[in-house]
């Protein structure tokens, strides 16, 4: 790649909306919405507070990466103002890492299988040994049908993956792209798109990239974000 395309990536490219969740809480970072979690509520309560716009099939049967990716993806899209439904398919990618990918599901499947004798092991187990596994749980309910991608992450900030997209968009392989990082209590993801002035947008993707780039922690990706979107005044 020659150094004149490395410089024009991601150009024309902005920020519409981050969704995340925590287990204190969860919200969307453009529109200013936060809501904290009640003593007693968890990850178990978000689907009874609309977060989803329709019935997430088999939901209970999802690992708790795959419960997180969900929440952080419909609180992204929502933020975004992007309307899902059963029978819409949309030109949306989805690029996601994690801090241990599908380790922990991984030793779970393997103990269960030594504990089987040997012999087998729990299929609703063997579905998550693959750290994809919770993004395609979720381009299924939200009708995904662009690139999925999952991308393990040296440095544990997104700037990678923010990068991945943007060529992504540049190469025309999706009309926008989810972002995002996930582990068992806590997610946040970022929807990129082209810059419209016809489409909501809460920054373009260098500020979100200087947001962003000092560090990993989902609470404090969300602080960063915050910060910036009081400072443009966007909420």
């Amino acid at each position: 790649m020659n150094q004149g395309t490395e410089t024009g990536r991601g150009m024309g490219i902005s920020v519409r909306g981050i969704g995340w969740f925590t287990k204190e809480g969860y919200g969307c970072v453009r529109s200013g919405q936060e809501q904290a979690l009640a003593p007693g509520e968890g990850a178990a309560s978000l689907p009874k507070k609309g977060i989803f716009s329709h019935p997430f099939k088999n939901f209970g049967r999802l690992d708790a990466v795959s419960k997180s990716v969900a929440y952080a993806v419909a609180l992204a899209l929502q933020d975004a103002g992007i309307e899902y439904s059963p029978l819409r398919k949309q030109s949306i990618g989805v690029v996601g890492t994690s801090r241990e990918g599908s380790l922990r599901t991984d030793i779970e499947y393997f103990t269960d299988y030594l504990r089987s004798g040997r012999t087998l092991s729990r299929a609703n187990l063997f579905i998550y040994t693959l750290p994809s596994s919770p993004l395609g749980e979720a381009a299924i309910h939200f009708g995904l049908r662009g690139p999925l991608l999952y991308a393990a992450s040296v440095s544990g900030t997104l700037l990678p993956l923010l990068d991945l997209a943007a060529r992504m968009l540049d190469a025309d392989e999706a009309g926008c792209m989810l972002v995002g990082t996930a582990g068992e209590e806590e997610a946040a993801y970022v929807v990129l798109d082209r810059r419209s002035a016809a489409r909501p947008s809460l920054c373009d993707i260098g500020e979100a990239k200087a947001a962003l780039a000092q560090t990993a922690s989902v609470p404090e990706m969300v602080r960063q974000c915050s910060l910036m979107s009081a400072r443009k005044g966007v909420a």
